[in-house]
């Protein structure tokens, strides 16, 4: 199967008002490429490093989204052309990408990651922490960021029920502050547990191994 059909098939099953974010981790330029030219716009990138090498020779048009754990000392690295940084999961990262966002004279999009995953592993705020920045926000602080919403990811289990619940207690959140703070993405899902994140409120998914197939190696 080729990029394209792929593409147009995991499109068939992401309703239109559900972004999707082709995660290129680990992909070549020319897979990326090809995937571009099929109409694929939003690409997500874990590490920083890997992003600096595709953004300088791919085209300018691609929306960058950086979907992985972010260190401090990297943002300054990314904060001249990311388009949103969903990975957000304390207030001193946010402090710094504040302080970056100032200095190019520019305002960065981000997303609040929120720990709903029961693996020690996961990072991410709780949800008094995320409501704690939300409020700080609205007050006046950050004047340099947009939080655009939430982002969070399941636990790695083939328990269906435990992965819809934390979704879902997600969306409950999401929904709860939506308006007060001016909230518009959802940000849920990978290869495989999108359909449910979807299901319980994504706006939008992470899809890197059902689009590409699998690959074992890094660029």
């Amino acid at each position: 199967m080729t990029l394209d059909e792929s593409l147009k098939n995991t499109l068939k099953t992401i309703p239109e008002n559900v972004t999707l974010v082709a995660v290129s981790k680990t992909r070549t330029s020319d897979e990326i490429l090809e995937m571009y030219q099929a109409g694929q716009r939003d690409f997500g990138e874990n590490k920083v490093q890997e992003l600096m090498r595709k953004q300088e020779i791919l085209p300018t048009d691609i929306r960058w989204h950086q979907i992985g754990h972010l260190q401090k000392n990297k943002v300054k690295q990314i904060i001249p052309f990311s388009y949103l940084i969903h990975s957000v999961d304390s207030e001193k990262l946010l402090q710094t990408i504040e302080k970056e966002a100032a200095k190019n004279n520019r305002n960065v999009s981000v997303l609040l990651q929120i720990k709903i995953a029961q693996e020690e592993t996961k990072y991410g705020l709780s949800f008094e922490g995320a409501l704690n920045i939300l409020r700080e926000k609205k007050s006046g602080k950050f004047s340099h960021i947009t939080i655009e919403g939430l982002m969070g990811m399941a636990s790695f289990t083939d328990d269906l029920k435990q992965i819809k619940e934390e979704f879902c207690s997600l969306y409950h959140f999401y929904t709860q502050h939506q308006k007060d703070f001016n909230l518009t993405i959802l940000s849920m899902g990978m290869s495989d547990d999108y359909p449910i994140a979807i299901e319980c409120g994504s706006t939008m998914v992470r899809i890197g191994t059902k689009l590409f197939g699998k690959r074992d190696y890094a660029v």
